[in-house]
């Protein structure tokens, strides 16, 4: 897991270290020295810690216009032992709501596995976006995780959906990212009118 690094193709758009809005802004990264850790593995010294023990992410694009950000994950989404999804909402969700942001992007391929609790800080992240017709898109998680969350009724609250399951978003700006995820739910949501 050391070599898996976050996505760095969009530094040229954003840098979270370097916002001062950011919750991770002046941090300062190591290529060399590794201190993180999901259980007994080390990983690569360019995620950031937002309170959890197990999982760990990466600001790669803040949108203050479109009022969009694009959030990398890595490590075990675990709310039942570690109440992973509190310290996603509190520490940085919540931060990133105040400066009006209302749609949130998760990135869960490097998510390996998920345990589920209540579901109660999702509704809430849920119903404060809800105000500003905002909403947490989950992008290509595992086939596994993607049950996990389903099973638990996630979807309720989160856009998850098999269209999301294989996006190629390196490839894209950001901006390109966020609008072919609209285009998926305004399709889907067409759909589902018929």
């Amino acid at each position: 897991m050391h070599d898996i690094e976050p996505h760095y193709g969009w530094r040229e758009y954003y840098i979270a270290s370097e916002d001062e809005s950011s919750p991770f802004y002046g941090r300062v990264y190591s290529e060399f020295s590794f201190s993180q850790k999901i259980y007994n593995y080390y990983i690569h010294p360019q995620w950031d810690d937002f309170g959890s023990s197990t999982l760990y992410m990466k600001i790669l694009y803040l949108d203050r216009v479109d009022n969009y950000a694009v959030i990398e994950l890595i490590g075990e989404w675990n709310d039942c032992i570690h109440n992973d999804v509190m310290f996603l909402k509190r520490n940085i969700a919540d931060i990133l709501i105040d400066q009006g942001i209302s749609k949130f992007i998760l990135i869960c391929e490097n998510v390996l596995n998920f345990h589920s609790s209540d579901d109660s800080y999702y509704e809430e992240w849920y119903n404060e976006l809800a105000e500003y017709n905002g909403w947490i898109a989950v992008i290509n998680p595992h086939a596994h995780v993607l049950k996990e969350m389903e099973a638990v009724r996630l979807q309720n609250y989160l856009q998850l959906s098999d269209v999301f399951m294989d996006i190629q978003w390196r490839k894209k700006s950001p901006k390109h990212l966020y609008l072919e995820l609209l285009s998926i739910m305004n399709n889907e949501t067409k759909q589902l009118t018929y």
